[in-house]
Formats: C-alpha cells, sequence, structure tokens
C-alpha cells in the first residue's frame, strides 16, 4: 500500500486537484492530509504542522508540502529523503525540519520535467509535486526524478533565549483549538520553570501545568504540549483570541 500525505495553504478546494492527480498516476495510493489551513504562506506554520506528525507515519510515507510564496519563481522543487520517507515540494525549508528529524537527510532537484505535463506558473501543488509524489509512492528511484545537491533552503523554528527568570521565543503555530504554540522546547522550560508555578505573560499570570484540566474553566496556564513545545491555552477557549496573539509575535514569559 502506498501512503501520502498533504501539507497545504490551500483551504477548502485546490487540494483536490491534487488528490485528482495523485489518484490518477497511483490509483491505489492512500491519502492522508495532515492539515490544508496552515495560515497563508506562513512556511515556519507549516514545517511544524509537517514536524509534529511524521515521526507517526511508517516507513515509506511520501510528504506532499505546498506553502509556496515563492511559485513560478526560480525557487527549486526538491525531494528529500530521511529515515526511510520522502518529501516533496518547494526549496523554502518548509519541510527541513520535520526531514531533519527523521534522520540525515538527501536533497535532490527535480529536473526531470519529462515526468510531468504542462506546468502553471501558479500551481506547482497540482503540476509537479503531486506528480512527482505519486511516482515516488509508486516505486520510482530518487535518481530518475532528479539530480542530488547540497545547496537547499535551511528554516528551524527560531532562537529561544533562556534565563534564569524567564525565557523569549517566537510563536510557531495556532492550532485549531487556539492554542498559542512557541518555540521553546520542553528541556528549556523546564531549566527556567517548574510544574505548578506561575508565570507571566504579556501582563497576564498564569499557572504552569501538566494539563488543561487542572486550569480554572476558561482559565489562562503554560503547558507543555503533545508535540514537545510550550504552549500557552486557555481551558475551554482560545487563548490567541484572549490574548490577541498570532503567528510569528515575540512571547517573553517570566517567573511570577
Amino acid at each position: 500500500m502506498s501512503l501520502i500525505t498533504l501539507t497545504t495553504d490551500f483551504g477548502s478546494v485546490y487540494p483536490a486537484a491534487m488528490k485528482g492527480v495523485i489518484l490518477s498516476i497511483d490509483p491505489q495510493a492512500t491519502i492522508v492530509d495532515i492539515t490544508h489551513s496552515v495560515p497563508h504562506a506562513d512556511i515556519r506554520a507549516g514545517a511544524f504542522a509537517l514536524y509534529s506528525v511524521v515521526p507517526y507515519f511508517p516507513k515509506g510515507t511520501v510528504h506532499i508540502a505546498v506553502i509556496d510564496p515563492g511559485v513560478g519563481t526560480s525557487r527549486n522543487s526538491i525531494v528529500i529523503s530521511a529515515g526511510g520517507h520522502f518529501f516533496v515540494g518547494p526549496d523554502n525549508g518548509l519541510m527541513v525540519p520535520a526531514a531533519s528529524r527523521l534522520g540525515d537527510m538527501g536533497i535532490y532537484k527535480i529536473t526531470n520535467f519529462g515526468l510531468l505535463g504542462d506546468i502553471s506558473t501558479t500551481f506547482h501543488g497540482r503540476d509537479v509535486f503531486a506528480r512527482i509524489g505519486a511516482y515516488l509512492s509508486e516505486g520510482m528511484p530518487l535518481e530518475e526524478v532528479g539530480e542530488m545537491t547540497a545547496d537547499y533552503v535551511h528554516l528551524d523554528f527560531g532562537k529561544v533565549d533562556v534565563r534564569d527568570d524567564f525565557i523569549s521565543g517566537q510563536v510557531i503555530y495556532i492550532d485549531d483549538f487556539g492554542n498559542i504554540i512557541t518555540n521553546i522546547q520542553a528541556s528549556d522550560a523546564f531549566k527556567t520553570f517548574l510544574i505548578e508555578e506561575h508565570v507571566i505573560l504579556f501582563g497576564n499570570t498564569m499557572p504552569f501545568l501538566q494539563t488543561y484540566g487542572y486550569a480554572e474553566k476558561e482559565g489562562l496556564l503554560a503547558l507543555i504540549g503533545s508535540h514537545g513545545f510550550l504552549e500557552i491555552a486557555v481551558n475551554g477557549s482560545s487563548a490567541a483570541k484572549v490574548l490577541n496573539i498570532k503567528c510569528g509575535d515575540e512571547v517573553r514569559i517570566k517567573k511570577s
């Protein structure tokens, strides 16, 4: 069985065209939607979504990821091989955190345009990445897709500053519950805060707890999410709305 995942910022319509292309090439493919609700053109948020889920898929999975504000420009199209998985998408750093999480990466620039038909300047998700992903799911060797390269765009989740009494970082994702996910990993958070201590963020004092249900109803809390990063939440509501926070905002969390 071939398994293909899709991660895009396309919303509700355009992913269907990608699925049609995939199934025309590989009718037996199982397609899993990771998300199509990444904030438009937010490459780092898309990278986090992919990073959060790829370890739970089996080897041989093809991950097609398209958050691509540079579509139609001179940016490269690539395939990354890592840990027995394949990642197909634009060379803008989107796939690098997830791929590097799985192991050493092999990067291939897509150069075999004979595998493709007409290519729109605005929809490489359909015309390039869906096709290449489907061919890989059918067992096409990477060497037939393109040439190996050491030149690619790197991306990480940004700098974290850890001090004795505060940590500063960035918001990298807001999930469908309105939880504010930062780039502060658990290992860094526990250098500064202890469970059940109180912390201050944007002038709000809140407990640092193990899970949502330990907070008061509608109460703010900080916790380590299942993804391993520090997040800010509201028990039963949206922290992003309560605090008016968006992806990319700087965060500074202090001891109370």
